[in-house]
């Protein structure tokens, strides 16, 4: 008799679900049987589900969609589903990677003879290196870098994701810099907030010394005013350090707000203290030309361009990523010099080769004959090149625009 009274099994469906059953129609709400029953009824060659949906519906909805989407588009949904699966492997892979740097480095100083036994006989490191974790001291100039990150409308996904890493690299170069320089981020809000919020994590919010604001490159110009004061108060004028050092009477007042575009028939020679210099944050591939002048024109900021083409020659094109303008700047912060600042900032790969310079060939030669020769040799060599030369004036020196290369 128990063996009657007991109900069978359920058997599994192939999605792993259990199917509800003749047995269970009694537990159902007759309204609701009464709601989904005339609504399949009106519809024929629609199905019910397990569950009470219209598997006929679901499945030629779910067709439909796929066969909206292309292969590509099929292959990056594969690729970022797998991506995102990994994403706690690589996490415990980046945590091993650490420890076993680590133990490396514990080996290599005992190898060299700094570890050595304290009275309870526990082994103490002495490093040579000075503490944990020490870095060369960074040193807060009063002066600013804007990064106009208003384009967010111009840019396809796969850009604005390149634009999400070269911001990271700004911050990198910027704080690591033995003078470092106040940076705003401005304009920073659509999609390209979106991203550091989501796929990003939030790990914007634990930069230091970067501030992310929603208002644009103007108002951030004008917030950044007060901000160099209270460098300058707490570092005093007369205790500039750096390429400052000699600007022991500059005063707040005396600071301008540049945008820089290579589109500017005016050329930067030095940065100033006190001053806002704006940086263009767009991945375009070089689609929309001559947008950051034009932008910087309507809102009536002075503009300048980088003195590249006085400096350097690269090879192909010379369109520069954002983070490559910034770290331009904070070596120029470092050296006082264009040329080195080009050499260290912009990568091998671009075959950067420095210019020599108009002022330097011919400063040893006392010969009159001598000056002469070399003269028409290099009005020839000019000849040849100027054609060239007008060619990449017009192109190359885009790297202020920041319309940078994914």
């Amino acid at each position: 008799m128990e063996d009657e009274e007991r109900p069978r099994k359920l058997p599994k469906l192939d999605n792993g679900e259990t199917q509800n059953s003749e047995l269970h129609r009694e537990d159902i709400d007759p309204a609701m049987t009464g709601a989904l029953l005339p609504a399949a009824q009106d519809s024929p060659g629609k199905t019910l589900g397990a569950n009470g949906n219209e598997k006929g519906t679901l499945l030629e909805e779910s067709t439909e969609q796929t066969q909206k989407l292309s292969k590509n588009q099929l292959k990056k949904l594969r690729r970022q589903e797998q991506w995102e699966a990994g994403r706690e492997y690589r996490k415990q892979r980046r945590k091993e990677k650490v420890i076993a740097k680590r133990e490396r480095k514990k080996a290599s100083q005992s190898e060299a003879g700094n570890v050595t036994p304290d009275e309870g006989g526990a082994a103490v490191t002495r490093s040579t290196e000075g503490p944990r974790g020490a870095r060369r001291k960074s040193t807060l100039l009063p002066i600013t870098l804007v990064l106009d990150c208003g384009f967010d409308e111009l840019m396809l996904d796969k850009e604005r994701i390149s634009l999400g890493s070269q911001l990271t690299r700004c911050y990198s170069d910027n704080s690591r810099a033995p003078y470092r320089a106040h940076m705003v981020v401005s304009s920073f809000n659509k999609l390209l907030r979106h991203r550091f919020e989501t796929v990003m994590r939030k790990t914007h919010e634990h930069w230091k010394g970067v501030r992310f604001m929603q208002e644009d490159f103007v108002q951030a110009a004008e917030m950044a005013k007060e901000w160099m004061k209270e460098t300058g108060a707490q570092q005093g004028c007369s205790k500039m350090a750096g390429v400052f050092s000699d600007k022991t009477d500059a005063k707040p007042e005396d600071g301008e707000v540049v945008y820089l575009s290579s589109d500017s028939p005016y050329t930067l020679t030095e940065l100033k203290p006190y001053s806002t210099y704006i940086i263009g944050g767009l991945v375009d591939k070089n689609r929309h030309k001559g947008i950051c002048y034009k932008r910087a024109c309507e809102r009536g900021i002075k503009t300048a361009k980088l003195p590249i083409g006085d400096y350097i020659q690269l090879a192909g094109r010379s369109v520069l990523a954002t983070n490559h303008v910034v770290e331009i700047m904070v070596r120029w912060l470092e050296t006082r010099d264009w040329g080195q600042a080009f050499l260290q900032a912009i990568p091998s790969r671009r075959e950067v080769v420095l210019r020599e310079r108009a002022g330097n060939s011919s400063a040893g030669n006392d010969d009159e004959g001598q000056k002469g020769d070399e003269a028409e040799a290099e009005a020839d060599t000019s000849k040849k090149s100027n054609v060239g030369d007008a060619e990449e004036a017009d192109s190359s020196e885009r790297v202020a625009e920041a319309q940078a290369e994914p």
